[in-house]
């Protein structure tokens, strides 16, 4: 049947040949996904990647991406979410429900803090707080109720490095799912699904999440977040709820986050390397009367972070502790004269950003290992660390005037 110009123009007859290879994958981008017929309609299935049906459920990109993920930390099953925000929520809308409760540690990643206290808590979710450096405190608010344990590592802002396996340890033997931020690690600092290597089968955490906002992207330019998994079960139930909400990715960010994937290890390194070098400097200055870094002798956990991480991985960031005598507004002023540093939030970028908090807006009370003061946090980027330094150095100048 001959067809009008502009039928032909939409149902062509061309195709490209097969063999086409190159460094970058193809992106595939759709809502509607063609079947040949009416038995492949009814037949295929995409819970398990076996075949494509709508784009919600995933096209070959996406597919790829959860896979590389998988690799990168270790795990056998990835969902994607909308943000890493979007991914700490998936966990908690799929394994609680009204008469749970969720522990989170004191340090907990501030939106996630807010997500208990407000929306699970209308939906009859309690939570409570535990100190990350305290095991015993975790211990004594694990309940009969309990049923998902948050970890951080490292803690948000403050920097503070758990003892993660033992943490895991303790809540499996009550039968109680962790689940895992590890932006932090990214998958490169630690393995989340093999903390004791030595052990077997090998102690894991249940689940482990990520903002892809961060390293996985690199570029400061996209919002992600991932869910991976090791337990078949487990990971069907979070993809069941993931559908029903109906959280999805763009195709155009999957390609940004596929592109910037092989080079992660590269500038995980060059992150850290600078960021010690900043962090140990910035131990000299006498404005500063903490600095908190995992890699630093004396940061809270420190030995945590040595028994659990590569010692060639403590990410980008770092924070000090502005001497108590410095008021709010000499805080501010010195962190608004920082020119390299830009005031945002968010890190594992190309261009270094710095965010002061009021820890006793966010705490109930004030961490013991965290010297009274006003935390800065820096996220240092890809600038020349001497040049970061002398950045440091000048706004230092407004505070000693």
């Amino acid at each position: 049947m001959e067809k009008k110009a502009p039928t032909a123009l939409i149902h062509h007859p061309y195709r490209p040949p097969e063999g086409f290879d190159s460094p970058q994958p193809g992106i595939f981008k759709a809502s509607s996904v063609f079947f040949p017929n009416v038995a492949a309609m009814r037949s295929r299935e995409w819970k398990d990647k076996t075949a494509y049906t709508y784009g919600l459920h995933g096209t070959p990109s996406s597919y790829m991406l959860e896979e590389r993920l998988c690799s990168l930390e270790g795990g056998l099953q990835c969902v994607l979410a909308p943000s890493g925000l979007a991914a700490l929520a998936l966990v908690s809308l799929s394994l609680l429900q009204a008469g749970d409760e969720v522990l989170l540690p004191e340090n907990v990643y501030e939106p996630n803090k807010s997500l208990v206290e407000a929306e699970l808590k209308t939906w009859g979710i309690t939570h409570q707080f535990y100190d990350p450096m305290d095991l015993h405190d975790l211990e004594a608010k694990l309940g009969d109720k309990t049923r998902l344990v948050w970890l951080e590592a490292a803690g948000s802002v403050t920097l503070e490095f758990p003892d993660v396996p033992a943490m895991v340890r303790l809540c499996r033997a009550r039968g109680i799912c962790t689940a895992l931020d590890n932006t932090w690690g990214a998958g490169i600092a630690f393995n989340p699904f093999d903390l004791l290597p030595d052990l077997v089968p090998a102690l894991c955490v249940d689940i482990s999440t990520q903002a892809l906002t961060k390293y996985p992207s690199g570029g400061g330019d996209l919002l992600m977040g991932s869910v991976i998994t090791r337990d078949p079960a487990l990971h069907m139930r979070i993809k069941l709820t993931h559908m029903r909400l109906g959280l999805n990715v763009g195709a155009n960010d999957v390609e940004l986050v596929l592109r910037a994937l092989p080079s992660i290890y590269l500038r995980y390194q060059a992150h850290d390397a600078s960021t010690r070098a900043l962090a140990v400097w910035c131990q000299s200055q006498p404005e500063f009367t903490q600095v908190l870094h995992p890699a630093l002798p004396g940061s809270p956990g420190h030995a945590h972070w040595r028994s659990l991480c590569a010692t060639d991985a403590a990410a980008c960031l770092f924070s000090v502790v502005l001497d108590a005598r410095f008021t709010q507004t000499q805080v501010d002023a010195f962190v608004d004269a920082l020119r390299l540093f830009r005031l945002a939030y968010s890190w594992a970028g190309p261009i270094s950003l710095v965010v002061p908090y009021d820890l006793s807006r966010s705490r109930k009370r004030w961490p013991a290992q965290i010297a009274r003061g006003t935390v800065v946090r820096f996220a240092v980027g890809l600038e020349d660390p001497q040049d970061l330094q002398a950045d440091i150095a000048q706004a230092l100048a407004v505070l000693r005037a």
